[in-house]
């Protein structure tokens, strides 16, 4: 008996893949097995590797098909001479009436399950044998055709699908990966069109696709059909959902919402022989988010379904029906590159040496490596032929045609794409840090011009003129020793917290919320809220520029600050994250945006307006209110509850009831809703007076730079003065002693956030011996430090166990 040429979606599983490939297969798994948990996929149907095969044998193609690649394996023909003879045999063969009659009869079934449209839109895709392997993505690799319609335009369609099976690329990528190309089939996936075209589609991955944070779900999206954001040609939005608060629906756990360029829109043609065409999208279409906050939901909570169900991290593609509003997932496949490094027993950092640098571009990170070489600007497939190996690729964009140059680059850099565009995918998957969506790389930098590539930033990544020197550092995490003392993590900028999430930290000890305001913000939040009042020409017009789309400007205050603040605190949920109130001074704040209008000027900010006295006073408490407002929401609405409220340079128990009663005005109540406040310790009044501090706060962190200062009379910053700035001085080492005595004999918790236990073996040992509750380090310093504890616990006497949440 003949084996069919045809199966529908829901007859398919994921044992189908040597039949339909693991695309197909992979539809009909969701198909038939997620349905009934809300996952939509478009109806349809997908040829078999048998079709296939009966389409070779008909138009007698294996024998020339054989020479053609022994010639090209004995150096007799180049790639590109075989390829093009390959698919030219493809596209000169007809297909056998019995497989031809079936693809008419489905697509007819298709039609009538439809609705009876004569001639429905339909997506036709191609399904290789060996693709969407847990170790192989074959992304890109074969064709795919939108918007056909008839069935003349479909058996075409599937004849240039066959043919794509020898495209260039997928011949390389086979003979890279070790496949036999006469051994690999070819299906086609044949789906209802999502008018996407109408609305917008895009990619969506379950874990973040630079780090490999489990966590979360990265989604990419634009307007029209999905194909730009795949290939990369415009700047899609992107959304960071929080995996494990999916399930209580009274929060959004969506930790990043960022609006991209969306310059374009690929939407069906309306004449002529083209199926789809290039629009320009409208201003007000690149300016507005393709979803709103339940449809992102809404996508996660299905990314983790299919997760779930596959039992492993998923790589998948989305469309929203413009007609009927609904979301549907039209691909999914597995994650190949972070999936494998999950489990890895070491932590490779990589770090600028010149902090001072100033990028030259910037744009979206992919992996978290520094590359430095001569820019090789190549601006059409045309070109790859004169790419320099070990150089930077520089181009607009980058499709499978351009892999085999891909790996044999040093670094990439694109003018448009997400992290979810073909330069991305390929790139983790090669092992090449890249920068994408820049906007004008091939525009800026010269052929043959030195540049370094730095994705060790966080997730943007810069472009630097010149070769800049840099550093690598293995961390080693295996068998790391456990400590009684809580070991936690200072952190600062959002945008590289989830780098660290492998180390095993208890928690962040310092989160410090003025990073987030210089650095994501970048206005004074009065200059917000008295907009009016600004007369700044200059401020004004940058203000406005920056807050558009937000009617009520504080609130892109607000909404900046709290997602920073839970892309800070998510990695490490639901261990507690330690959030500093702004701690700026006063000459700080002057540089925000609008700030001078609203800054006193001050001999010596240093011991002036800061800290907790800014926050009752007339000159900042509103702005407060807005630091308030982001702490609510992320936990109360984002749902990060492990947030830790610490208040900054108290410096009397009377001003501590004051920002407490600022606090409670804005709904920050200390122990409602289990919120925990916790206070510097890092003025001598807070030692001293230790006991009536904590009847106020249920914690002290102890700042050992200011509070060394402090009892010293030394300026930290006075390079004249520099010997004589040491946390291990006697008279600081008692004041550290007696706090935390005291502060344990009330029931509050002791930590210290400070390098001086990292770089002083003997210090971190005191402190140990003290019986301090937490220490917290930057994240390169970390594992070496807890070593270190380990070994100074073994020596010092037994102390109980605690962790900074106690």
């Amino acid at each position: 008996m003949a084996q069919p040429c045809i199966a529908w979606f829901e007859t398919l599983g994921i044992g189908d893949v040597p039949q339909v490939g693991g695309k197909n297969a992979s539809l009909g798994e969701m198909a038939r097995s997620l349905a009934g948990e809300g996952v939509s996929v478009p109806d349809g149907f997908a040829t078999t590797a048998a079709a296939y095969r009966e389409y070779i044998a008909a138009n007698q193609l294996e024998a020339p098909m054989r020479a053609r690649l022994a010639a090209l394996e004995a150096g007799r023909a180049t790639l590109q001479e075989t390829g093009e003879a390959i698919r030219r045999l493809f596209l000169g063969g007809s297909f056998p009436e019995g497989v031809a009659a079936e693809i008419r009869a489905a697509y007819r079934e298709l039609a009538r399950r439809r609705g009876g449209a004569e001639a429905p839109a339909v997506a036709v895709r191609s399904s290789a044998t060996a693709e969407d392997l847990p170790n192989a993505s074959f992304a890109g690799q074969q064709e795919t055709f939108l918007n056909v319609r008839g069935e003349a335009e479909l058996l075409d369609a599937c004849r240039r699908c066959y043919a794509s099976l020898f495209t260039d690329r997928a011949i390389s990528y086979r003979q890279a990966q070790g496949f036999d190309h006469m051994q690999v089939a070819l299906s086609i996936g044949v789906q209802a069109m999502v008018r996407s075209d109408l609305a917008g589609s895009g990619v969506m991955f379950s874990l973040d696709t630079e780090t490999g944070f489990p966590g979360t779900v990265v989604i990419s999206a634009a307007w029209g059909l999905g194909e730009t954001v795949v290939q990369g040609t415009v700047d899609p939005d992107k959304y960071l959902v929080f995996k494990p608060l999916l399930d209580e629906p009274r929060f959004a756990p969506i930790l990043e919402k960022s609006c991209g360029g969306k310059a374009q829109k690929l939407v069906y043609a309306t004449g002529g022989s083209a199926r789809t065409v290039l629009a320009e999208t409208t201003r007000r279409e690149r300016e507005a988010l393709v979803l709103n906050d339940a449809e992102i939901l809404q996508l996660a909570r299905w990314a983790v379904t299919i997760e779930r169900h596959y039992g492993r991290p998923m790589d998948m593609e989305w469309a929203k029906d413009g007609e009927t509003g609904a979301l549907h997932i039209v691909q999914a496949r597995p994650e190949t590159v972070q999936a494998g490094r999950a489990q890895a027993a070491s932590l490779r950092t990589y770090a600028l040496k010149d902090r001072k640098a100033r990028p030259l571009l910037t744009g979206a990170a992919v992996g978290d490596a520094i590359a430095a070489g001569e820019a090789c600007v190549i601006r059409s497939a045309a070109e790859i032929g004169r790419f320099r190996d070990g150089a930077i690729l520089v181009t607009e964009a980058t499709d499978p045609d351009w892999v085999p140059i891909m790996k044999r680059a040093a670094g990439i850099v694109t003018d448009h794409g997400g992290p979810t565009s073909h330069a991305a995918i390929v790139s983790r998957e090669l092992g090449v840090p890249a920068v994408v969506g820049t906007q004008r790389a091939t525009a800026l930098l010269r052929d043959g011009q030195a540049v370094t590539l730095s994705c060790a930033e966080g997730d943007q990544g810069h472009v630097y003129d010149g070769r800049l020197d840099f550093a690598v550092a293995d961390l080693d995490l295996k068998d790391l020793p456990r400590t009684r003392t809580a070991m936690m993590l200072n952190l600062a900028n959002p945008a590289a917290a989830l780098r660290w999430w492998r180390l095993p930290a208890a928690g962040v000890g310092l989160a410090r919320m003025e990073f987030i305001v210089n650095s994501h913000i970048r206005i004074h939040p009065m200059a917000l809220v008295h907009f009016d009042r600004l007369q700044d020409a200059e401020a004004r017009r940058q203000i406005e520029a920056m807050t558009q789309g937000y009617p009520d400007k504080a609130e892109f205050f607000v909404e900046r600050l709290a997602r920073g603040i839970a892309k800070l605190a998510a990695p490490f949920h639901p261990h507690p994250v330690i959030v500093r109130l702004s701690d700026f001074k006063s000459n700080e704040y002057a540089h925000l945006l609008g700030g001078a209008a609203f800054e006193p000027v001050e001999e010596n900010p240093m011991l002036g307006l800061r800290g907790a006295s800014r926050y009752y006073s007339e000159r900042y408490r509103e702005g407060f209110a807005l630091e308030c407002r982001a702490l609510r929401r992320v936990r109360e609405e984002i749902g990060l509850s492990n947030v830790v409220v610490m208040v900054p340079f108290c410096r009397t128990p009377a001003e501590a009831d004051r920002v407490l009663a600022e606090m409670a005005r804005h709904g920050l109540v200390r122990g409602q809703e289990g919120l925990r406040v916790y206070v510097m310790c890092e003025i001598p009044s807070n030692v001293i007076l230790a006991e009536q501090f904590a009847e106020r706060f249920d914690g002290f962190s102890i700042g050992s730079n200011d509070l060394t200062q402090l009892i010293l009379g030394v300026d930290r910053d006075s390079a004249e003065l520099r010997g004589l700035f040491d946390e291990r001085d006697e008279a600081v080492k008692r004041m550290i002693a007696d706090v935390i005595a005291r502060a344990h004999a009330c029931g509050a918790t002791v930590g210290i956030c400070g390098e001086a236990p990292s770089n002083h073996p003997d210090f971190a040992a005191f402190l140990v011996e003290q019986g301090i509750d937490s220490i917290s380090l930057n994240p390169d310093s970390f594992v070496a430090t807890v070593r270190r504890v380990a070994e100074a616990e073994g020596q010092a006497r037994p102390a109980p166990v605690r962790t900074a949440g106690d």
